[in-house]
């Protein structure tokens, strides 16, 4: 009995027509959509400030509007969390459309995760459910369950729960669950997005300028198949589900509510074109408390770039900070945090005036929106005919912006009032589950035989390793894999945290931590601080840190030449 679970959102503002392409690519049981992250609560949480009735992602209803009819007819159900702060409002909302287009089904909601009243100060506080309220809404006949802040993978552990008749003790199946919902969750990352050896893919012949999106084929034992609809583009094989699975991951141990996955149990298997197997995901019981999610304004953020262009940049960026800095000195209200970042994308020689130039970025940040206003940006249009020669800017400075943090605590589970709101408007609370583990690092793995001595060759770490990188609050994640044992064997011992700091400078004086999961063929780093308070007070220029992954693969090393 197979359980066909797709993916049409990996955010808010993914691809619109992919719910449409997923209800008409092939064949679909639940059809999921992920639209939250943490700094879609904090937009979402300033729109609910302008209305009370917002707070939910609007594009899902409009992507519903043209495929309602259509999910019904394939008799496909869908599951999202796109009632972001206000699921009750979508649920009613979805109803509205629905008795408007004429079409009949039955919505249900889960809410209890908004615990913004305990949290003063915070914009939005949720906690992370777990699937279960999904899944009574499920098994009570709904057609559309709206959620809010629930884990990404709830999505597919609770329509899988309500499917096989899991219970919360099922550890091992849930498990493997919430690795299949990690896979999807993402959207077209699973399927040759944003992958590290996509020109490779190219070169093979795979189209990844649309690649389609994934679903799983989920078993009653917690083990699934990774596919994707047939004649869509991109592609499926053991790297890209690799990718997927170290994305904003950290130890062994990936903690949930309704179960912790141990990562370095998975078994991939490349099951025929376009097809990954994952099975022997073992799992443990859960900790005992939820993590929250915190968004709050953290003050008013301002941004300046000067370009400097030609000769002499280093004399003319420090021109101008010299120059800036007289004018925080006798500020009134000189901003709390000044940040300066010299960019060097100049070149010598260069044949275009673009490619001459660097760029100096100035950010300062206050909880006073004077201290970064138009005060300061004015100073700086100012020094326009008294600066460095050449003197220009990329745009004009404005009066400073809010800008937001994100913070995580963690409650016990008992503390958060989960609710499946069913079709017909009776409210099932959720219990939490009482069998719980206090989560820890389990004994590190050993090591595998390193490599032979042989010859060496100074090359790019991305010959021979894939590696994708994500954040979590103001920690990043960068996950590292190699494609052979061999590869494994030299990486294994290589990469170091040590060597980790030297390639990446920016990482030195942080605390890095690295995890091992063999089966994996991989390692995965946790960065702490790296990204400040989060995505949304964009305290790096990758305020994600999307890219630093690439950054370390395109570091140089002596790489043993039998590998190259």
């Amino acid at each position: 009995m197979t359980l066909r679970i797709g993916n049409a959102s990996g955010f808010y503002g993914d691809r619109f027509d992919a719910m449409r392409e997923m209800l008409t690519g092939g064949e679909l049981d639940v059809l999921t959509g992920d639209y939250l992250a943490e700094l879609t609560m904090l937009i979402l949480g300033r729109d609910r400030l302008k209305d009370p009735g917002a707070g939910y992602a609007r594009t899902f209803l409009r992507q519903l509007e043209d495929c309602l009819g259509l999910a019904r007819e394939r008799g496909v159900r869908i599951v999202t969390n796109a009632g972001g702060l206000n699921p009750a409002g979508l649920a009613d909302a979805v109803r509205e459309l629905a008795g408007r287009l004429g079409i009949g089904v039955r919505v249900a909601h889960v809410e209890g995760d908004d615990l913004t009243a305990a949290h003063p100060g915070s914009l939005a506080a949720h906690a992370y459910l777990g699937g279960f309220g999904i899944a009574e809404c499920l098994r009570a006949g709904a057609d559309i369950v709206v959620t809010g802040r629930v884990t990404d993978a709830a999505l597919v552990t609770g329509p899988a729960a309500a499917h096989f008749g899991w219970r919360p003790g099922d550890h091992d199946r849930l498990a493997g669950a919430v690795v299949a919902g990690h896979v999807l969750e993402c959207g077209t990352q699973a399927t040759g997005g944003n992958h590290a050896f996509f020109a490779e893919a190219t070169a093979a012949g795979r189209d990844l300028r649309r690649p389609g999106f994934p679903l799983a084929e989920l078993h009653e034992d917690g083990s699934c198949v990774i596919t994707k609809h047939p004649g869509t583009g991109g592609h499926v094989d053991v790297g890209t589900v690799t990718a997927q699975l170290l994305y904003e991951t950290g130890g062994a141990r990936y903690a949930g509510p309704d179960v912790t996955a141990r990562l370095d149990t998975v078994r991939l298997g490349q099951d025929g074109p376009d097809r990954v197997r994952i099975e022997g995901v073992r799992g443990e019981a859960p900790p005992p408390t939820l993590k929250v999610g915190r968004n709050r304004l953290g003050g008013f953020r301002n941004e300046v770039v000067f370009v400097l262009t030609g000769l002499d940049i280093e004399a003319k960026a420090a021109l101008v900070r010299e120059q800036m800095g007289e004018v925080f000195a006798h500020a009134k209200s000189a901003p709390s945090e000044i940040r300066w970042d010299l960019v060097r994308t100049d070149r010598s020689d260069a044949d275009t005036e673009e490619t001459a130039s660097a760029l100096l970025r100035l950010v300062v940040r206050d909880r006073d929106q004077e201290a970064v206003g138009r005060a300061l940006s004015g100073a700086a249009v100012e020094l326009a005919l008294a600066s460095y020669p050449g003197f220009h800017v990329l745009a004009p400075p404005g009066k400073g912006a809010p800008y937001g943090v994100f913070e995580d605590v963690y409650v016990p589970q008992e503390e958060v009032p989960h609710v499946a709101v069913l079709h017909d408007g009776r409210r099932v609370p959720v219990a939490p589950t009482q069998d719980t583990r206090v989560l820890g690092d389990p004994p590190a793995p050993p090591l595998p035989e390193p490599l032979p001595a042989g010859p060496t060759r100074r090359a790019p770490l991305g010959l021979v390793a894939g590696a994708r990188s994500g954040d979590k609050g103001g920690n990043a994640n960068v996950g590292v894999w190699a494609r052979s044992d061999e590869a494994w064997r030299w990486l294994a011992h290589t990469l170091t945290v040590d060597t980790f700091r030297r390639l990446l400078p920016e990482t030195a004086q942080l605390p890095v931590t690295r995890h091992l999961l063999p089966n994996l063929r991989a390692l995965n780093f946790t960065v702490e601080g790296i990204l400040g308070q989060g995505v949304a007070a964009q305290h790096r220029f990758d305020p994600q840190a999307k890219a630093l992954g690439e950054w370390l693969r395109s570091r140089h090393l002596d790489i043993p030449e039998a590998l190259l």
